[in-house]
């Protein structure tokens, strides 16, 4: 195996024996299998689309396999080899078609040479498919160190995406420009003919789309569940019955609570799921008592000793403990071998087994006092403060704002954001996002005036938040978003803060710091190209960024 596509790869390098994730050698081949067919599956898909042919069950599956194959979701190896499977019937299917509406529309057949991907046949055998895999990953073929690079960039950009894509996607919302991206950018990948000022090109491209894809999911989110609001959430626990529910999927979440009500069960967000409190739609709930632990590194020491059921719904699981094996339930996406996996139907889930387990263990045996941490200022909320926040930079009542967000991780180096947020003078407003921010959402920032020194946008999902209030806080003041007193200081982990990066750059925001390491993936001229267009940067230490930053 050969994977790189996280920021806590071994030595900085790659992994190769077994992932750092947790990720076993059979599983990352398969993966590399997985995305060679999509590949394929990208080249046809676009042909198609050039005589009018869609199918919407390969559109979700593109998006649902790419999904897979991001950082700490899929680790079962044999639900990955039906991935493969339909991959390949997909591609056939897609391919017969586009090749009649070619015929149909042309008069003749179709005659052009096409990439490999698009004939490979995948081995029906696992051991089959293991040894073709060892000739399909990243590291495979005769390829220009920077061109390699590039399309690593592109690749994560569209496994991040597709993570936001779907999520829009159970809750009804679905735009055919996106759809039919993958396809485009999938095939891109294939093409040798390009230029690396090319891949450049398509890569800001996709930036540009990915902008557009949070967009609907943020549509989709407000729609469904209201406009998020400002709310202290406890993070004290109460005695009785309770389910703690990680990850992201908002849906999984308003579903569980509709199948609880009135059993006596306690429900717990952890980790991403904290900003769902701030939406009315759910936090309705009487029962969605509070927020329990942290970020998603932290999970083994946390749900170890925890009377609880936890169900997992997206990316983020890491390896279970035996301790709570028996008692950890996956859905949608993840999946782990020997626990149990929630599948849906239709839309919607049966989380009967995961309420009986909640049941059986009995729950907290007592009430723990905790503080509570506020969150839910989305765009809608911030810029309802417009008119005072540009009055209080005007006043020089607040100097600077500080994005300080990203994915949190168990890599040493990350308590440089801590220390970050701590050294923040206190005539400056704190923005975050996403996991990192269990670095220090505990911690009391105090308030200027009536603003909250520190202003949870809500998840990773959510970033399309911090982007509106950039924006159109420099609208206000009549300049670009790079004239803002405005700071951006991002963590990574996954490849869902690489397409947010991308689509960054590609609204031509500079100056970004980012840690607490650099990919690995981003070759030298690569990373130069970054350097010298926007100016992004990796942290050093709090201390001489705040004062480079300042000055």
């Amino acid at each position: 195996m050969f994977c790189r596509q996280c920021e806590q790869t071994a030595k900085g390098t790659g992994c190769t024996v077994k992932g750092v994730c947790g990720k076993e050698e059979q599983v990352a081949v398969l993966q590399d299998v997985l995305l060679y067919n999509l590949k394929g599956i990208g080249v046809i898909g676009k042909l198609a689309r050039e005589v009018a042919v869609e199918d919407e069950a390969a559109d979700r599956f593109v998006m649902e396999a790419l999904f897979s194959t991001v950082t700490n979701v899929n680790f079962d190896r044999d639900s990955l080899k039906k991935l493969v499977d339909t991959s390949n019937s997909i591609k056939e299917k897609l391919k017969k078609r586009f090749l009649e509406a070619y015929k149909s529309e042309h008069g003749r057949e179709y005659s052009k040479t096409l990439p490999k991907a698009v004939y490979f046949n995948p081995a029906s055998t696992l051991e089959g498919l293991l040894e073709q895999g060892k000739e399909l990953g990243v590291m495979s073929g005769n390829v220009n160190e920077d061109i390699r690079s590039l399309r690593e960039l592109l690749l994560y950009g569209l496994k991040g995406m597709a993570a936001y894509a779907d999520h829009a996607f159970v809750l009804g919302k679905k735009e055919e420009s996106i759809s039919a991206y993958f396809y485009y950018a999938l095939a891109a990948l294939l093409d040798d003919n390009l230029t690396a000022n090319e891949l450049v090109g398509i890569i800001m491209e996709f930036g540009e789309v990915n902008l557009s894809c949070l967009q609907i999911l943020d549509s989709a989110h407000v729609e469904h569940f209201g406009n998020p609001v400002p709310i202290k959430v406890s993070c004290a626990v109460k005695k009785g019955p309770a389910i703690i529910i990680s990850g992201h999927d908002l849906l999984d979440l308003e579903q569980l609570l509709n199948q609880t009500q009135g059993k006596g069960i306690n429900i717990y967000t952890h980790g991403e799921m904290l900003p769902a409190h701030g939406y009315p739609g759910l936090s309705k709930y009487k029962h969605l008592a509070g927020h329990f632990g942290s970020a998603w590194q932290n999970q083994q020491k946390e749900f170890d000793a925890v009377p609880a059921a936890v169900l997992m719904t997206t990316n983020c699981i890491q390896s279970p403990k035996d301790s709570y094996k028996d008692r950890i339930f996956t859905t949608g996406l993840v999946a782990w071998p020997g626990v149990e996996h929630i599948q849906g139907k239709d839309g919607k889930k049966d989380f009967s087994r995961v309420i009986d387990r909640a049941l059986k263990l009995g729950g907290f045996l007592e009430t723990r006092e905790d503080k509570k941490i506020l969150t839910g200022f989305g765009h809608s909320v911030v810029l309802s403060l417009a008119d005072k926040i540009i009055e209080a930079v005007k006043a020089k009542k607040v100097r600077h704002f500080f994005l300080i967000g990203g994915c949190d991780g168990a890599k040493p180096g990350r308590n440089y954001y801590t220390e970050f947020a701590q050294k923040v003078p206190q005539d400056c407003i704190i923005l975050t996002l996403a996991c990192g921010k269990f670095r220090f959402n505990k911690l009391d920032f105090g308030a200027i005036g009536e603003f909250p020194r520190l202003l949870d946008c809500g998840q990773c999902n959510d970033a399309y938040s911090a982007i509106v209030i950039a924006s159109e806080l420099a609208r206000a003041f009549n300049c670009t978003v790079n004239d803002l007193p405005l700071s951006l200081i991002l963590s990574w982990y996954e490849q869902k803060a690489v397409c947010i990066l991308i689509t960054l750059l590609s609204l031509g925001i500079k100056n970004i710091k980012i840690g607490p390491s650099l990919p690995a993936f981003i070759s030298p001229n690569v990373l130069k190209i970054l350097a010298d267009k926007f100016n992004i940067q990796p942290i050093s230490t709090p201390e001489e960024d705040l004062k480079a930053i300042l000055a």
